[in-house]
């Protein structure tokens, strides 16, 4: 039986696609006013930097996601005032945060999950300064009993380390959590793998991208149907 639900951010429960093409088109704009670079050679320029960052890190580190460290890098390449890199990231994410809207159906879902005494919280890579603003600006913190960052576990997901963080978090055994998140790799397999209960939420997937025994909702309407009924979900 479910005790604990866990979500992903990014794409679960907010379009990620939809917010960033807003946040990318103001520092394109930014770019072409301020370092003299058109969207192309900016996008090509941010290419280049954003695979420096990976070869100095890793590709298993929250701080790949470090935005401010990748716009530091690209005006150091192109020999650019580096007080841009504090401009260009707060541009970015304040742009992201403002344009980024609630999935449909998911703020009901929260609430009805939480009335209904299911723990309830977040399993997501990045950095927590950001994710936390977003779940401000979404209204959803106040419904989450704890958040698990890849920065705190110091692992990307589908590490173990970031579940089984999630289930010591839960005070659950992990086959009592359901983990929900776009990525079929990083959030269904990996959560799977590390004994949870798994859901892939895909509203707009085409057919045949999973393998059949892949459990997925559509509409979070369907989440709420099924942990609201008698017939909770399990292994």
């Amino acid at each position: 039986m479910v005790k604990a639900v866990i979500f992903d951010i990014d794409n679960t429960l907010y379009s990620y696609d939809d917010a960033h093409k807003v946040a990318w088109k103001a520092l394109c704009a930014y770019s072409a006013e301020h370092l003299d670079m058109d969207a192309d050679t900016f996008l090509a320029c941010h290419k280049t930097a954003q695979n420096i960052v990976k070869a100095r890190l890793g590709t298993d580190c929250a701080a790949l996601h470090n935005r401010q460290l990748r716009y530091q890098v690209l005006l150091e390449e192109n020999g650019k005032p580096l007080c841009h890199a504090i401009a260009m990231n707060d541009l970015y994410w304040n742009t992201l945060i403002g344009a980024a809207k609630p999935m449909p159906g998911i703020l009901a879902c929260l609430a009805a999950l939480k009335d209904k005494g299911y723990i309830l919280g977040i399993g997501t890579d990045m950095t927590i300064d950001y994710q936390l603003k977003k779940l401000v600006s979404l209204r959803m913190l106040p419904y989450f009993d704890f958040i698990v960052s890849s920065e705190e576990v110091n692992a990307e997901k589908p590490s173990a380390k970031l579940f089984a963080c999630c289930a010591q978090k839960a005070n659950v055994p992990a086959e009592e959590c359901l983990f929900i998140g776009d990525s079929l790799k990083k959030d269904y397999y990996g959560s799977s793998a590390a004994g949870m209960q798994s859901l892939w939420y895909c509203p707009e997937s085409a057919a045949g991208e999973a393998d059949p025994g892949v459990r997925k909702i559509t509409h979070y309407d369907q989440l709420k149907e099924l942990l609201l009924s008698e017939e909770r979900i399990g292994k």
